[in-house]
């Protein structure tokens, strides 16, 4: 194999013992729980046991926070719009979401984490990263790490939970999703390259719709049809995001796991296969709005300041932003605040726009929150 597809797929730390340094292969688990925000629903009441459970407000403009494994059958999907997922799954019950009981929820299985491990990097309520190279519970194996989590997860919650462990964070989260629900997928540093080349390059985390018809326009369909092309290749073609794919379609993933860095923000967004007008975005910031929206209620935290971000199809980027005196109570709200940001933006009206997003930021702990009067800010730059 040549040095340019050679797979490199993990990181080492350096752990001391008797005063000295040793490099070891790191161990990551990736726990992610299955149909969360659903299982929750159907744990508590016994009646939505077996039925498809659809976890979201009703209305045209909410999207579906989770759906249960009965509902999936039908096609119904998180982040689906709610309206869509009535018509593909008529017979689902509609259950609004409740994140106190689900934060509760976990609170409880964040506690079993750090039973084996200090290294605990949430990415929501429903999912982590844990780094168990130098564990904490007397456990042997990482492998028995995660089934022994999965095991007290059962029995302390009633709920299940999937687990991928690997060398890396990108290898683990993919394991994760390789025996949903409640199941478990070890990837040891051999077996990477293997398991990598017939994977379709959407299966790697961040290539959306978009990038994957790039890709695939270009003959990448897979990540060994990827490793065919040199880190320069892809950078020129697809920038910064080329030398992730480079990274990742080897198996390499230096990122730590790094425990509870408070959320500064979040937002979502998407790039239209077609340049929209301003005046045909509104279904878009409203869709787009509401996941972020989501997103943010698996925070402990609050964030105040709603931000639109627009690119024109000269890529060109421009940010308008709006803190109220009280932060967003309700998606309606978020929603309202960011359709009329909409409205401030003064480009010419044939102007037509390739990417749309919508976020919060100035997040602060629910204690901390101050009232500040109304502020709106502009901002605009231009972006190669």
């Amino acid at each position: 194999m040549s040095k340019r597809n050679r797979i490199v797929p993990a990181c080492v730390h350096a752990i001391a013992y008797g005063g000295r340094y040793h490099r070891v292969m790191r161990k990551i688990i990736h726990i992610d729980m299955d149909a969360f925000y659903a299982s929750v629903e159907q744990r508590d009441d016994p009646s939505l046991r077996g039925r498809p459970v659809v976890v979201a407000w009703r209305g045209e403009r909410s999207v579906v926070c989770a759906a249960s494994y009965e509902a999936r059958v039908f096609g119904v999907r998180s982040a689906m719009p709610a309206v869509r997922a009535e018509r593909l799954c008529p017979q689902a019950v509609f259950v609004p979401p409740d994140f106190t009981r689900y934060k509760a929820v976990s609170r409880q299985v964040r506690e079993i984490f750090l039973r084996h491990t200090d290294l605990v990097e949430p990415l929501s309520l429903d999912e982590a990263y844990l780094d168990v190279t130098a564990p904490k519970s007397d456990l042997p194996t990482a492998t028995a790490v995660a089934e022994t989590i999965r095991a007290q997860i059962r029995e302390e919650t009633q709920l299940t939970a999937s687990a991928g462990v690997a060398p890396n964070k990108f290898l683990a989260k993919i394991a994760s999703d390789w025996r949903k629900p409640d199941g478990q997928f070890v990837l040891r540093p051999h077996q990477v390259e293997a398991f990598l080349t017939p994977l379709p390059v959407e299966r790697i985390p961040g290539v959306g719709k978009v990038m994957q018809g790039k890709l695939n326009a270009a003959g990448i369909h897979t990540v060994g049809d990827l490793r065919a092309y040199s880190q320069h290749e892809l950078e020129v073609r697809y920038g910064s995001f080329g030398g992730g794919l480079y990274r990742r379609a080897r198996g390499i993933d230096e990122r730590p796991v790094e425990p509870d860095q408070p959320v500064q923000s979040i937002s979502s967004e998407d790039t239209f296969a077609t340049d929209l007008l301003l005046s045909e975005l509104e279904p878009h910031i409203v869709r787009i709005a509401d996941k972020a929206w989501q997103a943010s209620r698996k925070t402990e935290r609050v964030g105040r300041t709603v931000v639109l971000k627009l690119k024109t199809s000269q890529f060109r980027i421009l940010t308008r932003s709006f803190t109220p005196e009280s932060p967003p109570s309700s998606a309606r709200e978020f929603i309202d605040i960011a359709l009329a940001l909409r409205e401030r933006v003064d480009l010419p009206g044939a102007t037509r726009y390739r990417l749309v997003g919508v976020g919060l930021s100035g997040f602060r702990d629910r204690d901390e929150m101050a009232t500040q009067p109304g502020l709106f800010d502009e901002v605009e730059r231009a972006a190669g």
